[in-house]
C-alpha cells in the first residue's frame, strides 16, 4: 500500500470514529477528566440508578469506585431502585451493591421520595447526583434532588450534580406550578415541561426555595439547550420502567395528567402501562375510540390512531388482562408539538362524551397539571414570569 492510500485509510478511520463518538460528554466524564479536584481526597456518596453512565455506557458507580483519589462509601437509590426495575409507587428497600459491596440506601419509601438521613450523610464529605431527568415536573427524580440538597445543607455536606441532557429539548410548555398544589409529584414552581437540565433545576431549587446548599453542578460538554437526546450520541437508557424510548418521554408531559400518585388512581383511563406503547396511548374498555379520534380531528386538527391493547401486569394496576380500546398519539412533532395541549383537549373531550364512565380525581389532576384545570387563561403570563426568573440558573445556550 502506498503512503497516500495509507493516509486516506487513516483519515477514513478517523472520520468513522468521529461519527460514532458521542457529541456530548455527560457530567461524570467532565468530572473525572477536568474537575477531579472536586472529589479528590473526599469520601463520596452517590445518588444514581441505571441512567448514571458515562459516554461509553460504563456505570458511574464503577467509574467512581475505581477512581483512586477518592473513596466511594455509599449509594442512594431513587424511585424505581438502583437498577430501575421497581414498579411505580412501590417501596425501594435498602440493599447492597453486588459489584462493589457498598450499601445502597433507599430514597423512596411508602410511595414517595425521602432524603438521606443525618447518620448516612455523616459518612461522607460530598454527595454526588447522577440521574437522567425527563424534562417534566412530576417526574420524581427532581424531588429526590431537592430533598437531598435540603438534608445536605443541614449536614454541611457539599452536593455535586453531574449534569445530563434534558432529553426533550428546550421548549417550555404548560402551567407553572401554583404552590397550593405542591405535592410529591411536583414541588418546584416550574412549568409542566420546563426545558431545563437536572443541574439547572438543582440551581433553580437552591435559589428559589432558599435551600442554601453548597451546590456545584458539573456541566455537560458539547450540549446545546435545544438538542434532543438522540442528537447527543449518548447511549439511551430508559429512565423508568414505562419510559422505554424518546417518543414515550416526549408524550409524557401530557399523558402524565391521566396518572395517579403512587398507587392512588387519578383517572380510570389507562396510559398504556404494560403495553408496547406506554404514555403514547389513552383508553379504557368502555371508550369509543373511533368517536374520540374523529372529534379530536374535527375540533382540534389532532390526528389520533385507534388501537386495542391488553395491559400485562401494568404498574398502575389498570385493566390487567382486559382489552382496552384506545387512541394513540403519532410521532411527536418536535418543532410544534405540545403534548400538554393535546392531552388536556383529550381529557375534556372524554369527559364530555363519556361522562357516565369517566372517573377523575380532580385534585390529583391539578397536582400533575400544577394549577386547577380551569385556570388555563393565566398560563402565558406565568410562563413569561418564569422565563425571567430562571435566567440566573441556566448553564447552556
Amino acid at each position: 500500500m502506498n503512503r497516500q492510500a495509507l493516509l486516506l485509510g487513516f483519515a477514513f478511520a478517523a472520520n468513522v470514529a468521529a461519527a460514532q463518538a458521542p457529541r456530548v460528554r455527560p457530567g461524570i466524564d467532565v468530572l473525572l477528566a477536568d474537575s477531579a479536584h472536586l472529589i479528590a481526597g473526599r469520601r463520596l456518596g452517590l445518588i444514581t440508578n441505571q441512567t448514571g453512565i458515562d459516554a461509553q455506557g460504563v456505570a458511574t458507580i464503577d467509574r467512581l469506585a475505581r477512581f483512586p483519589a477518592a473513596r466511594l462509601v455509599a449509594l442512594f437509590a431513587p424511585e424505581h431502585g438502583i437498577r430501575g426495575t421497581v414498579a411505580p409507587g412501590e417501596r425501594v428497600h435498602d440493599t447492597v451493591d453486588v459489584g462493589t459491596g457498598l450499601p445502597i440506601y433507599s430514597l423512596h419509601g411508602a410511595g414517595r421520595a425521602r432524603p438521606p438521613s443525618p447518620v448516612q450523610l455523616a459518612l461522607m464529605d460530598v454527595l454526588l447526583v447522577d440521574l437522567q431527568d425527563v424534562g417534566t415536573r412530576p417526574f420524581t427524580y427532581s424531588l429526590t434532588v431537592v430533598l437531598a440538597m435540603q438534608a445536605a445543607a443541614a449536614a454541611h455536606v457539599r452536593v455535586v450534580v453531574l449534569d445530563r441532557p434534558n432529553p426533550i429539548g428546550c421548549s417550555v410548555q404548560g402551567p407553572v406550578l401554583d404552590t397550593a398544589y405542591a405535592s410529591p409529584v411536583g414541588i418546584l414552581p416550574v412549568p409542566l415541561r420546563h426545558g431545563m437540565t437536572i443541574g439547572e433545576l438543582a440551581r433553580f431549587a437552591n435559589g428559589e426555595l432558599h435551600i442554601g446548599a453548597d451546590l456545584v453542578v458539573v456541566p455537560l460538554e458539547g450540549w446545546r439547550r435545544c438538542m434532543w437526546f438522540d442528537e447527543t450520541g449518548l447511549p439511551w437508557v430508559r429512565p423508568s420502567p414505562n419510559l422505554p424510548d424518546l417518543e414515550s418521554v416526549a408524550w409524557y408531559p401530557g399523558t402524565v395528567l391521566f396518572e395517579g400518585e403512587g398507587l392512588t388512581v387519578g383517572t380510570n383511563l389507562s396510559v398504556g402501562r404494560g403495553s408496547d406503547a406506554p404514555f403514547r396511548q389513552v383508553g379504557a374498555p368502555w371508550l369509543d375510540a373511533a368517536r374520540i379520534a374523529a372529534e379530536m380531528r374535527r375540533r382540534y386538527g389532532t390526528h389520533l390512531d385507534t388501537v386495542t391493547f391488553t395491559p400485562r401486569a401494568p404498574g398502575d394496576r389498570k385493566y390487567d388482562g382486559v382489552a382496552v380500546h384506545a387512541v394513540r398519539f403519532g410521532r411527536f412533532e418536535r418543532a410544534r408539538g405540545d403534548a400538554i395541549r393535546d392531552a388536556t383537549h383529550l381529557l375534556g373531550l372524554i369527559a364530555e362524551l363519556h361522562g357516565d364512565s369517566l372517573r377523575v380525581d380532580s385534585l390529583l389532576v391539578a397536582r400533575h397539571l400544577g394549577v386547577w384545570p380551569s385556570s388555563r387563561t393565566r398560563w402565558p403570563e406565568a410562563l413569561r414570569g418564569f422565563a425571567r426568573r430562571r435566567v440566573p440558573y441556566l448553564l447552556y445556550r
